[in-house]
């Protein structure tokens, strides 16, 4: 791990800042790296409120879109709400729906088969929309490249909305309206939207019509929470009041699919990490290891007993889907040592067999091993499909642009994307995609980062800081957990590796002799001898509560140590 200490803010703004809060350094340095300067800045960021959202209609084209859903509802139109098979897609289809159900009984979905039709807006799709008389398609985190498809709808006379976030390409569908705040020519103010974000920006939309506050809307707002979590947007701005609000909805009274969910796994109180590990695999779960309808019909599902059921159903497809996952890591693992790839710039893995469902987690496991952008391959009818994740700081979406001439079809964003090739191009691309990255890649970028907000003392971590940081989350992309380093710290001579095969280690740190904390390094097991014989030794970390025989106490999560 390389340690990358955040730059210092103006010791004028610092004090500036601690002024007008009454807070100490830590925490108004904490603030101002985040770009939070004023007092009402930190009032907004503490105290997130549903009327800090934007206007929806300053999105390019919303008012478009409202007016063709609007007569489709005075023309008892047919509506077909089609997203895409993921977390993001499939919360954005029970939001559309349901929203839509409140206003209209002609409304169904559509999310397309991931081996069958791939990602994105489908020629089936349409032909299914076409043969069942929907007039008009509403297309969430999906469609903004859809040229070709969008075409073929109109000539069946079916109109396109389309809501999405991923970046346009140079030209673009030819719908009713095209909403998606990454596009050049739209001048909404927040750009970090995920598709299901954009989704609630139109039913607020819809609902403003008809004199609604965005208030009543908040029902709606545990889909956009966890689609939020789950598509790892920024947790910024818009998305802060979400994700805040949302996971109120899921920790109070979320829908019925979701409390299944959490039912299952008897967790109390859920923060964001919760719904990226617990609730967001489960709802991808379905749409890797069957189909992406079982998760809208679980998430629009409004019978506690029946959603119940189907949660029961996707726990068994999350199982079977950690199974593959494990077997491919291991087999990849073994192809990159058997083909003695440790020294490339890039990971490219490719097996006919391998199960598309989950070839993007296993690209993310082959990153926590060799750590580089990675590609994984498999067969899908006669084409290749791979998922590419790439590394802190590299933009694996440009990488790929620059490889396009061997490519059939690419999209996604700077960090995870998918693309398909004919198989005679993947020896050629593999070549092309290895000497693209090595020439445009800093090498520094190639070893994990651990970005560390501010060095401190041991004594300055206390319940009052703990308090203070509690208020920072939700926690995700540009408002990360703040991270700390410590020098000249010492084991008081009892520290151990614990868990299965020692992987963890569990000491108690001082830094003067007085104070002491308990830390728990996941993963840091073989660093014992770092800390032996009470040597000195830093730590960078995070501030965390442990929670034992109903005590609850401070203590430091490690995240290195040297």
């Amino acid at each position: 791990m390389r340690w990358t200490l955040k730059p210092k803010p103006e010791a004028a703004k610092v004090v500036l800042l601690k002024e007008a809060l009454q807070v100490d350094d830590i925490v108004a340095t904490l603030l101002l790296q985040r770009g939070i300067e004023t007092y009402e800045a930190a009032k907004t960021f503490f105290r997130p409120s549903l009327s800090d959202l934007h206007n929806p209609f300053l999105m390019k084209d919303m008012d478009k879109a409202v007016e063709r859903i609007e007569t489709a509802f005075f023309k008892n139109e047919n509506i077909l709400v089609f997203g895409d098979y993921d977390v993001d897609g499939t919360s954005s289809v029970a939001l559309m729906s349901s929203y839509l159900k409140t206003r209209t009984d002609n409304v169904a979905t559509y999310i397309p088969d991931r081996y069958d039709e791939g990602y994105g807006v489908s020629f089936k799709g349409i032909d299914f929309a076409h043969d069942n008389d929907f007039t008009l398609i509403i297309a969430l985190d999906c469609g903004v490249k859809a040229i070709d498809k969008v075409a073929y709808a109109k000539e069946k006379g079916i109109d396109f909305i389309i809501c999405d976030h991923h970046r346009p390409g140079n030209k673009l569908p030819e719908a009713v309206a095209i909403l998606d705040p990454k596009r050049d020519d739209c001048d909404y103010p927040y750009k970090e939207l995920c598709g299901c974000g954009v989704g609630f920006k139109l039913i607020q939309a819809l609902a403003s019509k008809e004199g609604k506050v965005v208030e009543e809307l908040s029902e709606y707002l545990d889909l956009v929470a966890t689609a939020i979590g789950a598509d790892i947007v920024p947790i910024t701005g818009e998305n802060r009041a979400l994700a805040y609000f949302g996971l109120q909805v899921i920790n109070s009274s979320p829908r019925s699919g979701i409390k299944a969910i959490i039912n299952q796994v008897k967790k109390e109180e859920l923060t964001i990490t919760d719904v990226v590990f617990i609730v967001a695999p489960r709802i991808n779960a379905a749409g890797r290891m069957k189909h992406g309808n079982y998760a809208v019909t679980l998430l629009t599902e409004t019978n506690f007993e029946q959603a119940q059921e189907y949660a029961a159903e996707i726990e068994e497809f999350n199982t079977d889907r950690r199974e593959a996952d494990r077997r491919i890591t291991e087999e990849a693992l073994q192809q990159i040592d058997k083909q003695g790839e440790q020294e490339r710039f890039t990971t490219v893995v490719y097996h006919e067999t391998w199960h598309k469902g989950v070839i993007g987690i296993v690209a993310s496991r082959l990153i926590e091993t060799y750590y580089r952008p990675t590609l994984v391959f498999t067969k899908s009818g006669d084409k290749l499909a791979a998922s590419a994740r790439s590394v802190s700081g590299f933009d694996v979406y440009n990488a790929l642009e620059a490889c396009s001439e061997h490519i059939e079809q690419f999209g996604g964003h700077k960090y995870a994307a998918g693309l398909t090739l004919k198989e005679e191009n993947y020896e050629v691309f593999k070549q092309a995609f290895e000497d693209e990255v090595s020439k445009t890649i800093n090498n520094s970028l190639l070893t994990p980062e651990i970005k560390v907000d501010m060095q401190i003392d041991l004594p300055q971590v206390n319940d009052k800081l703990w308090r203070i940081i509690k208020q920072f989350a939700p926690f995700g992309p540009g408002n990360m957990t703040p991270i700390f380093m410590t020098n000249n710290l010492r084991d008081t001579g009892y520290g151990k590796c614990v868990g299965e095969d020692d992987k963890h280690l569990r000491i108690t740190v001082t830094q003067s002799g007085k104070e002491k904390l308990v830390c728990i390094g996941f993963g840091l097991g073989d660093k014992l001898d770092i800390i032996s014989n009470k040597k000195p030794f830093k730590a960078v970390y995070s501030v965390d509560e442990n929670h034992w025989n109903g005590n609850v106490s401070l203590q430091l999560k490690l995240r290195d140590i040297k």
